[in-house]
Formats: structure tokens, sequence, C-alpha cells
């Protein structure tokens, strides 16, 4: 198994298990979190994989919060915002739509297959389709198995100015 760990026991017994995959979604507070609450109050059943980040808009999130995400653990991240034109802030989802196309290129250039980073629309109403979201993407991810990061070395600058190479992650 690709994606098994083997652990061994006090007793010697050597145990496998399937890695779970850890995905960080940030929702909208408006939308995808709602529709999140409505699942949770339909008792509709989800992965429970996600560790939601409850965020005032899509258009809110910066880049970097998907990078530290990713740097420290995730699997996968998932941002659900309000459908286009629907945003309450009247352009946040389309910022957040440029940020994510952006992002998307910086993942690959890191390694990071594309299947691991989602951007979906969830109206506060569809919370059937946060369960179909979270279980479409848990699979994919079971799939991928764990994220891999490689560590490089990588160049910062000191107090002199001068370049220093450092170890670090992503």
């Amino acid at each position: 198994m690709p994606n098994a760990i083997e652990s061994v026991s006090g007793n010697g017994q050597v145990s496998t298990e399937v890695a779970e995959p850890r995905i960080v979604g940030f929702f909208c507070t408006w939308c995808t979190y709602l529709a999140a609450d409505l699942a949770g109050t339909s008792r509709i059943k989800y992965a429970p994989n996600v560790r939601v980040i409850r965020v005032m808009c899509s258009g809110r999130i910066d880049p970097q919060f998907v990078l530290d995400a990713f740097a420290h653990g995730a699997d996968g991240v998932l941002i659900g915002g309000c459908h286009p034109g629907d945003c309450h802030y009247q352009q946040g989802n389309y910022n957040c739509l440029r940020r994510a196309r952006l992002l998307k290129r910086v993942l690959e250039q890191f390694g990071i297959e594309e299947e691991r980073f989602r951007l979906e629309w969830i109206s506060a109403a569809e919370g059937d389709r946060v369960r179909v979201v979270i279980d479409d993407m848990v699979e994919k991810l079971r799939k991928l198995g764990p994220l891999q990061l490689k560590r490089g070395p990588a160049l910062v600058r000191g107090g002199s100015g001068e370049q220093v190479p450092q170890e670090v992650g992503v």
C-alpha cells in the first residue's frame, strides 16, 4: 500500500494503517461556512478530514495562508466562497479567483500537485454540496498519499543585505 504507515507496538507487533489526509478549509463566513453549518444541522455526513477556518470573505485569503497550511502539514487546502456575483463584498470572490490561479502556478513550482488545492463556490443553501466536495477531495488525496515536501536551501537577506543560505521548507 503506497499510503500505508507501518508502526511497531510495544509488544513487537507491526500494524499497517492508511494515512488519512489532512485538509485545511478556508470558508467564507456568508456562504460556504453557513453551508457547512447547514450540513451539520441537517445531519449530512461527510469526511472529518477538514479543519475549517472561517474568514469574512474568500477575497481576504492571503496566498501565504495557503502556503503556511502546506508547510505545517496539510495534505490539501480547500477554499470555499460565494458564487460569482453573490459576494457580500462585491469583488471578493473575483479577487480570490485571480489569486487562486496565480497560487496554482506557485504550488506547481514547489512540486505540489494541482489536486491538493481547490477553490469551490458553495452558497449557504448548498449543504449537500459541502459533503460532495469534501468527500471527493478526501478520496483524491487518499490516492495521492501524504504530501512529501522537499526541503532545500533558500537565500535570505542578512542584516547587512548580503544573501545567506538557509535551510527552509515551503
